[in-house]
């Protein structure tokens, strides 16, 4: 039907051309309490949800629960002998709004280990995939293969009572947890490992088990992992993959299929995919460089050739943040601890020095900084994980603690079925010609 596609394409053209058009002229007259620009560009901005756990400053950046990332990790439990907070505590955090002790990180850790066990059905549906298929697509039909387990949905076909939604929803949201570094380990050692499988250690906290589980030994990769897990964990309820589990649980989904539709949002190039897209764009540039420790000047080369070729320099820029994303800096301070001398490593920070220069001098770029994706594939690559197409999935594992304990208080406070109001372009024409009122019912 290549004639559909060429008569679509035109419709498209010519309608594409109108709301550039009109957003140049009218862009900022307000429909109801909304900018008609903030319509047409992806509702940035507009205030339009409830999500308990955590909530971003454009200037301060991240808190979880009122707490930064550097209160976090002075405040929050550690292992012993470690010095990075356990990604359990900022779950009872998340959850609670209260600071855990380490007796209860303990008992959140034994009751996760107890919780962990995975239906021989969920391997053989992974193996049933091919093994060069993605690793995000196969950890999301992992998450899809073990909805089986769903207390939620058993229950509620039951017919419980509403006021019982978060019960099952808790312990949905538990067990998924507790699965999720067997799941994406699996995928793992299948993808890249030959499938050696290796058993989980109930002994091991979370963080550390899921280290043990993809084959990393140790202490630094085991560190790092707590840290990943920690700072990754959620980034209030308006991004993509916060905001896709909220919507999906607002039709009473269980958690299994929110957060498979999460995922499948964070799997996008200007999601999560994106700390994949920085350590390919870094391989890159050494190889057409021929080294693996350029210069300042060489890199700001590339960049500049970079952008010349209409692309854009990943890791740089955030929809929300006006300042480097305390993450990055988060990621800076463990490289600085672990390894100051990495090759890898000295080019990020390189990159850092280079690039919002040259972003800030093309007068366009609202944020020049680099975000949490900027730093994170060069400590992974320090360790022996160059396999940066599995990135995302670490990213995944980490940002389940935040959307489901938001998703819990979601069925807890009721929050009802999400259902914004939308328009068609015509519909926009023809208010902006006085003929038809656009909002409401």
């Amino acid at each position: 039907m290549e004639k559909l596609k060429n008569l679509f394409k035109q419709k498209a053209d010519q309608l594409a051309a109108q709301n550039k058009d009109i957003l140049k002229a009218h862009g900022t007259k307000k429909i109801g309490e909304v900018q008609l620009s903030q319509i047409f560009q992806g509702m940035r901005g507009i205030t339009g949800m409830v999500y308990e756990t955590s909530l971003l400053d454009a200037n301060e950046g991240i808190r979880f629960r009122g707490f930064t990332i550097p209160e976090l990790q002075q405040k929050l439990p550690k292992a012993k002998g470690g010095s990075e907070p356990l990604p359990e505590g900022l779950f009872y955090l998340l959850l609670t709004g209260e600071l855990p002790t380490e007796a209860d990180v303990a008992e959140l850790s034994k009751d996760w280990a107890k919780r962990n066990k995975i239906p021989s059905h969920v391997y053989k549906t992974l193996d049933a995939l091919p093994v060069e298929t993605h690793p995000m697509t196969q950890f999301v039909v992992g998450v899809m293969a073990l909805q089986t387990q769903s207390q939620f949905a058993k229950k509620y076909a039951e017919g419980i009572n509403k006021k019982e939604y978060w019960s099952y929803v808790y312990e949905d949201s538990m067990d998924l947890i507790a699965c999720l570094p067997e799941i994406a380990a699996y995928v793992y050692r299948r993808k890249y490992k030959g499938g050696k499988k290796i058993d989980s250690n109930p002994n091991l906290d979370w963080g550390a088990n899921f280290a043990h589980l993809l084959g990393f030994e140790g202490e630094g990769f085991t560190e790092l992992m707590r840290m990943y897990l920690t700072i990754h964990s959620d980034h209030e309820g308006g991004n993509v993959s916060a905001h896709t589990t909220h919507l999906v649980g607002s039709a009473l989904s269980d958690p299994y299929l929110c957060f498979a539709a999460g995922m499948n949002g964070l799997a996008g190039p200007l999601h999560g995919l994106a700390n994949q897209e920085v350590i390919k764009w870094i391989f890159e540039m050494q190889k057409s460089l021929g080294s693996d420790n350029p210069s300042s000047e060489q890199i700001a080369d590339y960049v500049k050739k970079t952008l010349a070729d209409g692309k854009v320099v990943p890791g740089y820029g955030h929809a929300v943040l006006r300042k480097t994303d305390p993450r990055f800096s988060a990621q800076q301070e463990f490289a600085k601890k672990h390894m100051p001398k990495d090759p890898m490593v000295n080019t990020v920070w390189k990159i850092f020095e280079t690039v919002p220069p040259i972003l800030q001098g093309l007068g366009k770029v609202k944020n020049p900084w680099p975000n949490v994706d900027a730093h994170s594939g060069a400590l992974l690559v320090h360790y022996g994980m160059k396999e940066f197409e599995y990135y995302t999935v670490l990213f995944g594992v980490s940002r389940a603690l935040g959307v489901l304990a938001a998703g819990i208080w979601s069925r807890a406070l009721g929050l009802p079925l999400e259902r914004p109001k939308s328009v068609t372009s015509k519909n926009v024409t023809e208010w902006l010609e006085g003929k038809e009122q656009i909002w409401g019912d």
